[in-house]
């Protein structure tokens, strides 16, 4: 009976010595589960904090909010980082700026070997510093935990189970440092902020403000009057009353920070309004200027529509006086060569045909738009020779023409 009492006790020793176990390795995934989230929310609220600050003043060393995300920053780079085994088996620990020199080699125009050939950053952490710096002036560094992150093969080399850059919670951190792109940001490169003889450390206190809503303001002075009565039967209403004050305290510093809003919005308002009526009265000119340029391409193309009619009018009328001459001259040729083998009996009908024909040039006259858009013609040889067709002079009598040596027929 003893030997089975035994058996059964240390059986449910072991047993609860397996539970245990589970227990520890639930714990431990829990605890590291938390870490991850925050650091990562932090995080998130690091880069909301500078994103609201940077509207105000530039970001530089001094800027608290800048410390605190770079410490963020080089925590969460560091979470879970694998140390470095030396030759005699031991491991040395290790900074994150080992991982980043290698799997951020492939970002374009990168700042890795500028960093590695600086004289005054001598130890590993203290270049991660400046590599984070230098980043955010160049307003790549969501490129580099990018690239960085792309590269599982050496990410797994650098980072044991469990990191946050091998979980879910990397893609998180890619996205929200890219808003940090939109700040311009100014560091001094060798400040006290790129000592790397200290670890960083997290202020969180910017990040746990809690703020009562109305209920639960109540509630507290509910619980602060049933404190003041059941602590003592001796209490005295004065014993209660520096509570209250306390309050009245709390009472006016928040109108006091509410009023502050308040003017800060309306400031901004009237800005805003300036701002979009200037907007508007660009606008309104614009618009008008576009009105008075498409007035004027309308007025240039009718314009040009009206010349090219009148070109192509003037075309045609040149075209019809060109037929008209080319027809004189193969009159005048016939005529010059039927008064050759004329009788002058038969001049008398070779002197009708030239007066029919004087009669057609002197009926074709110039076009008075011709000489109008194209100018007197009376200076050009071809216009003489053209008029000279009007005269007498150039057809002869045919007595002189037969006498004539440059119109015997050959």
């Amino acid at each position: 009976m003893a030997s089975r009492s035994l058996g059964g006790l240390s059986g449910s020793r072991s047993g609860g010595g397996g539970g245990g176990g589970g227990g520890k390795k639930s714990l431990s995934a829990r605890n590291a589960a938390v870490e991850r989230r925050n650091l990562i929310t932090v995080c998130r609220f690091s880069v909301k904090t500078l994103i609201d600050r940077s509207c105000f003043e530039t970001i530089d060393d001094s800027s608290p909010e800048f410390n605190n995300f770079a410490a963020i920053l080089e925590q969460i780079l560091s979470h879970r980082l694998k140390g470095q085994v030396t030759w005699f088996g031991y491991e040395s620990p290790r900074s994150f700026w080992d991982y980043i020199r290698v799997a951020c080699r492939k970002v374009s125009q990168n700042c890795i070997c500028s960093i590695e050939n600086m004289e005054n950053v001598s130890s590993s952490r203290a270049k991660g510093r400046a590599w984070i710096r230098v980043a955010l002036m160049e307003k790549h560094l969501s490129e580099y935990i990018s690239t960085a992150l792309r590269d599982f093969k050496t990410t797994r080399r650098f980072y044991e189970d469990g990191a946050i850059v091998l979980g879910e919670e990397a893609n998180m951190l890619a996205g929200m440092l890219l808003g940090l792109n939109a700040i311009d940001f100014s560091f001094c490169l060798k400040g006290e902020g790129l000592d790397g003889n200290f670890p960083a450390v997290i202020d969180y206190t910017p990040y746990l403000k809690f703020t009562q809503s109305s209920d639960s303001i109540s509630s507290d002075e509910e619980e602060l009057r049933t404190l003041g009565s059941s602590g003592s039967e001796s209490s005295t209403p004065e014993n209660v009353g520096p509570p209250f004050i306390m309050d009245e305290n709390s009472w006016f510093n928040k109108c006091k920070r509410v009023k502050q809003k308040y003017q800060l919005t309306l400031e901004q308002k009237g800005y805003l309004e300036e701002l979009l009526r200037l907007r508007e009265n660009q606008l309104s000119e614009s618009v008008s200027q576009n009105k008075i340029l498409l007035q004027r391409i309308e007025d240039s193309d009718l314009a040009h529509k009206l010349e090219k009619e009148q070109l192509e009018y003037i075309i045609v009328e040149l075209q019809d006086q060109l037929k008209s001459y080319q027809s004189l001259d193969q009159l005048s040729a016939e005529v010059s060569l039927s008064q050759t083998s004329l009788d002058p009996g038969q001049s008398q009908e070779g002197d009708g045909k030239q007066d029919t024909l004087n009669l057609i040039s002197e009926g074709k006259e110039d076009t008075p738009s011709l000489l109008g858009l194209c100018g007197s013609l009376t200076s050009v040889a071809s216009y003489k020779s053209l008029t000279s067709l009007k005269s007498n002079d150039y057809l002869a009598s045919p007595t002189t023409e037969m006498t004539s040596p440059g119109l015997t027929p050959s």
